[in-house]
């Protein structure tokens, strides 16, 4: 198929079309907030790019969307965000799949613990390499197919990205890096339409956090968002909707860094 194909039919929901003919390549996608990300779009009438390294579960994920869309909208390829090629092939497949490619969501990241006392020098790359320059590697791969007819690219950060964290160093160090890559793309980007934002998710209830100990005392609303919640974000900053939106850093995190919500009333 060499064409954009649009699919009319949303995955149970009744309000689909919010990005009906649009590709977007989603990494990290195979599971967790990327999965969510991916099947909300799907939903919403976009064509989907599942990009991971865990093949089996990215295979069987583009399958359910495809069985359940009714429609083949959903395509898996492996993917190693730290390696330019590997991008290439992603970028290429959703060219030759879908005819284009509108919206990049760069969401593969790792999760390292270590401050700059204890953390191991080969963590502190990898995460940098996994979670900032996959980042750009991405991006690098996407704009010259988008820059013909502008498209979004969203950087998924954390609220890591625009406070301190404690026995963080790496994570925070990469998470930061996004912001900052994200703000300085959208300066060179906007000339050709594409916009560049990222979203920084407070606590989410993910596979990678499942064992995490914490309070949620310091977030005003009391809980962990749903990936659910993140993909919506992700869904309006795809679509039209958002098209004078660029350069954003956007918290989701329930007031988490609205300020110090442990503080006692004087």
């Amino acid at each position: 198929m060499s064409a954009r194909t649009d699919s009319g039919t949303g995955i149970g929901r009744t309000d689909a079309g919010r990005v009906v003919g649009k590709v977007a390549l989603i990494s990290g996608a195979a599971r967790g907030m990327g999965a969510s990300h991916a099947v909300t779009l799907a939903e919403h009438g976009a064509n989907v790019v599942i990009g991971d390294l865990l093949d089996d579960e990215g295979r069987t994920l583009a399958g359910k969307i495809n069985a359940e869309t009714g429609r083949d909208v959903a395509l898996f390829v492996h993917l190693d965000v730290t390696d330019p090629e590997s991008w290439q092939r992603a970028v290429s497949a959703a060219v030759g799949r879908f005819g284009g490619l509108d919206v990049l969501v760069n969401n593969a990241g790792i999760f390292t613990r270590g401050s700059v006392q204890d953390a191991e020098v080969d963590e502190w790359r990898r995460t940098i390499d996994i979670d900032l320059t996959g980042n750009f590697l991405g991006m690098k791969a996407a704009v010259p197919v988008m820059k013909s007819a502008g498209g979004s690219i969203i950087n998924i950060s954390s609220i890591a990205g625009l406070v301190g964290f404690k026995n963080r160093a790496a994570y925070a160090a990469a998470k930061w890096g996004v912001q900052g890559l994200t703000k300085t793309s959208a300066l060179d980007l906007g000339p050709y339409g594409i916009r560049v934002n990222s979203v920084h998710p407070g606590s989410v209830d993910t596979p990678m956090t499942a064992g995490l100990k914490r309070g949620f005392g310091q977030i005003p609303l009391g809980r962990a968002a749903e990936v659910s919640e993140i993909s919506d974000l992700v869904l309006f900053l795809a679509s039209d909707e958002s098209r004078f939106m660029t350069g954003a850093n956007i918290a989701i995190d329930g007031g988490e860094t609205a300020g110090n919500n442990l503080r006692e009333d004087a």
